[in-house]
């Protein structure tokens, strides 16, 4: 089982947002029977194997194992990864495209640009995959507390001109044997887990 997949085809898509295999899905952290887990969603066993059959046809559970029981086969299914993302590329024409107006400092280019991070992440994940073989990324995530808005934007600056001078320093557009990689840096307010009550006063 995979920490996280990338759900690229429109149907997939489709079948893993109804709200029952969704359910599913999440039970299926651990492997089940069809009966397990007719108990624990409270539908008719035929109905969950409708469900699994679907969700199997699409690669999003797969077959563990099976147990004999009596004259009765019981497959015990999982899910194949804990979480799912679904691509925009699932959107086919209406996928967001970055290209158009391209603005740094709009939050929907940040949006088109994450986009495309899901897509492309996910078409090398299925490359690697087929190929067994690991797509070499990198990531940082963390959070900064700014005190005013021009400190926000100053910080913004002296990060497009570290980066710029990286990227300056290590591109090498002659390089024979040389791949390309992109790079993605984004600044954006923290969502919190709970809302935040203000309670009116000043400190």
């Amino acid at each position: 089982m995979f920490p996280v997949a990338v759900i690229e085809d429109a149907a997939a898509a489709e079948v893993s947002l109804d709200p029952v295999r969704a359910r599913l899905l999440a039970e299926l952290a651990e492997p089940a029977s069809a009966t397990m887990l007719a108990a624990r969603v409270d539908l008719p066993r035929q109905k969950v194997n409708y469900h699994l059959r679907a969700l199997e046809k699409h690669g999003l559970v797969e077959l563990v194992e099976e147990r004999r029981k009596g004259n009765v086969t019981e497959r015990m299914m999982r899910a194949t990864a804990s979480s799912y993302v679904i691509s925009p590329s699932a959107l086919a024409a209406v996928q967001p495209d970055p290209a158009q107006s391209p603005d740094r400092l709009s939050a929907r280019w940040l949006l088109a640009v994450a986009g495309r991070l899901v897509r492309d992440v996910g078409i090398l994940l299925t490359g690697a995959a087929k190929a067994r073989k690991r797509v070499a990324t990198f990531a940082l995530d963390g959070e900064i507390r700014f005190a005013s808005a021009a400190d926000r934007a100053a910080f913004a600056e002296e990060l497009t001109s570290a980066v710029t001078a990286l990227v300056s320093k290590y591109h090498d557009e002659n390089a024979e044997k040389g791949r390309k990689h992109r790079v993605v840096v984004a600044v954006h307010p923290s969502v919190p887990d709970a809302p935040e009550t203000s309670t009116g006063e000043e400190s």
